[in-house]
């Protein structure tokens, strides 16, 4: 039987200001991925999501970012990987921190935002990110872009690994997705994006915003909380998985 997970990021709320509707994407998801405080999140807020997982028997993953607040982890910076390396330690060890409070644990690693896409095409981030996370317990799963650099580093250190898909977003030729500032990155009509899914489970292959057919790795899906229509369209695409019998559960 066929399966895939179903990841959403949560816990992206910061002190007085909140977005998201963590509490009614929670029970439509298998895998919750909490923001660590770098980019987004805080003590409070980690503390609450990771309840609230529990509570919905969602896997609990980390999402750890760069440290920019303001520009919500989106926007590249100019890091060593030893810094990248010592930035998700740290992010790893406060979520650690209030799984152990609740008697659960980390079960996977995203890192989030431009932090992902540079993990995505530099071998070196890369390389940083899989060594912070298999020295800080090598049975997390990583996850990151299909067919990317983060994937094939982590294999090589001997992490076990989920290459994402995105069920929303345009993919270039060469499988990478399309930046967020071009118009068409984000699929809006939710039968494409449905469509798009289906493809990419049941044939493991997508197309690219010119047409292009690529082959990639579906192992969990990322779905999001927030934004017009996002539960709906998460229903739709759990309603549209179960018709076509594939097993929707965590990594």
């Amino acid at each position: 039987m066929m399966k895939v997970d179903l990841n959403c990021d949560l816990g992206e709320a910061f002190g007085n200001y909140s977005f998201g509707g963590d509490k009614d994407i929670i029970p439509l998801i298998t895998s919750a991925n909490i923001a660590c405080g770098f980019h987004a999140g805080d003590e409070n807020v980690m503390n609450q999501t990771v309840e609230l997982a529990k509570e919905n028997h969602v896997s609990i993953g980390a999402h750890p970012g760069l440290p920019d607040l303001k520009g919500f982890g989106r926007r590249n910076m100019d890091i060593k990987p030893t810094e990248v390396y010592n930035l998700i330690i740290y992010q790893l060890g406060a979520l650690e921190g209030f799984c152990k409070v609740h008697q659960t644990r980390i079960n996977h690693v995203k890192p989030h935002g431009a932090l992902y896409n540079m993990g995505a095409k530099n071998k070196a981030i890369a390389k940083a990110i899989a060594k912070a996370v298999y020295d800080f317990d090598s049975t997390i799963v990583l996850v990151g872009l299909s067919n990317s650099l983060l994937i094939s580093e982590a294999k090589a250190i001997g992490l076990k690994t989920a290459s994402e898909v995105f069920a929303d977003r345009r993919y270039e030729d060469n499988g990478q997705l399309v930046s967020r500032k071009e118009p068409d990155a984000v699929i809006t009509d939710s039968d494409e994006a449905l469509k798009q899914v289906l493809k990419m489970v049941t044939e493991n292959k997508v197309i690219s915003r010119n047409g292009k057919e690529i082959d990639l790795e579906t192992d969990t899906i990322c779905v999001h909380g927030d934004g017009k229509h996002a539960l709906e369209f998460v229903e739709q695409i759990r309603k549209k998985l179960t018709k076509e019998g594939i097993d929707i559960q965590s990594l």
